[in-house]
């Protein structure tokens, strides 16, 4: 059981970073933010596509991970 979770919890690990590096950025750097990154942190510009796919699988991967890092660190003990 131990095995089988942590290669699940490697998986999981490997497709949240691929994911995180998929997605575009927000801002371009400190630039964006002073000439309009602004418009964003307002929500005037909203994820479609793509982007928000990837923003969608993000969360849940994430929310896995930190699930089997819990059932990791219970089953070790």
């Amino acid at each position: 059981m131990h095995a089988f979770l942590i290669t699940l919890l490697v998986i999981v690990s490997i497709a949240l970073i691929v994911t995180v590096l998929l997605q575009s950025g927000k801002s371009a750097g400190l630039s964006g933010a002073i000439a309009g990154g602004a418009e964003q942190l307002f929500g005037k510009q909203k994820a479609r596509g793509l982007d928000l796919i990837l923003h969608r699988a993000t969360v849940v991967l994430a929310i896995l991970f930190f699930a089997l890092t819990l059932l990791v660190a219970f089953f070790d003990v």
